[in-house]
């Protein structure tokens, strides 16, 4: 109970003060990633060295927490036991118990990235720490315009210039192009297990072909009914292809959008307020990589457990 106490008020009150330096001033954050560096003509922006160094974390701090795992699991390896059996355990209802060990790992790497990152702009120095670019030289009488209207305004040796936070660390999946990173990986990895373990054949009759029964249909009706199937094949497809739009928008908007809520609240009242909105980006940033997973898992289910459904019955 000390030790909660010790915790608890240090922690409010980082809480309080996380965003505080980017959010003084400015407009909101902005809806694109900075370009800090390139490496071979390739730019190198806040989110990606954000998720790298997320990565780099996770990769390290889960080898320790665990180490070499033993029979009977120290504290480290039990709770990341603990984490990997509940994920399992939503997940095999989906997939199947013949198929899950296969596809757990894909599964639950998209979970852990996602969680942490969604998690990222909580902590301190992600969208804080940067320095200031100035856009525009202003007239001193145009400061106070510039700041009613939301900009940034600094003074540097008597100038006055309108400009915008550029800030180093910025979360992954509030950048676009990771979000749709992680719905082609989530893609292919469908593409493959639906070949890999479900077979083509199989994944053309799912999409196309007619499901009618012989038996319960007439012989007009039934060969009426596969151009029926065709087109609703053609309409599935579409939909597949949408994933690739619904799955990273849904993504960043929620994690954007919780960037720009928690940016706003700070420039309103910096100290103590926002912290309730803290704890719903929380929340948010669990439900919205559980909801990522389980539609690829659904994604993947949804064809490789076809044939043992048919056999069932």
């Amino acid at each position: 109970m000390a030790l909660h106490r010790k915790f608890l008020l240090p922690s409010f009150i980082l809480l309080s003060a996380t965003p505080l330096m980017a959010s003084s001033g400015g407009t909101g954050v902005s809806p694109y990633a900075y370009k800090l560096f390139s490496v071979f003509g390739i730019p190198v922006t806040n989110a990606m060295v954000t998720g790298w160094v997320i990565s780099i974390l996770l990769i390290i701090g889960i080898k320790l927490m665990v180490g070499t795992p033993k029979l009977i699991p120290s504290r480290g390896q039990a709770m990341m036991e603990g984490m990997l059996t509940g994920v399992l355990d939503i997940m095999e209802p989906i997939i199947g118990k013949k198929l899950i060990k296969k596809v757990f790992p894909i599964l639950i790497t998209l979970f852990v990235f996602i969680l942490i990152n969604n998690w990222s702009g909580l902590l301190p120095g992600v969208g804080s720490f940067g320095h200031f670019v100035a856009d525009k030289a202003i007239a001193a009488d145009q400061v106070a315009a510039e700041v009613a209207q939301g900009h940034q305004v600094r003074a540097f040796d008597g100038q006055n210039y309108v400009g915008h936070f550029y800030y180093y660390f910025r979360p992954a999946n509030a950048d676009l192009n990771t979000t749709l990173a992680l719905a082609i990986i989530s893609f292919i990895a469908w593409i493959w297990y639906v070949l890999r373990y479900a077979g083509p054949g199989l994944l053309f009759y799912d999409l196309f072909g007619n499901k009618a029964d012989k038996k319960e249909v007439p012989k007009p009706i039934y060969f009426m009914l596969f151009f029926v199937f065709i087109g609703v094949g053609a309409i599935e497809c579409v939909s597949i292809l949408s994933r690739l739009v619904s799955l990273p928008f849904r993504l960043f908007g929620n994690v954007f959008g919780g960037e720009n809520l928690l940016t706003s609240m700070h420039g309103m009242i910096a100290w103590f307020v926002p912290v309730p909105f803290f704890f719903l980006e929380i929340l948010i940033g669990l439900v919205q990589a559980l909801v990522f997973t389980l539609l690829t898992a659904v994604y993947i289910g949804l064809i490789v457990n076809h044939g043992d459904d048919e056999h069932a019955h």
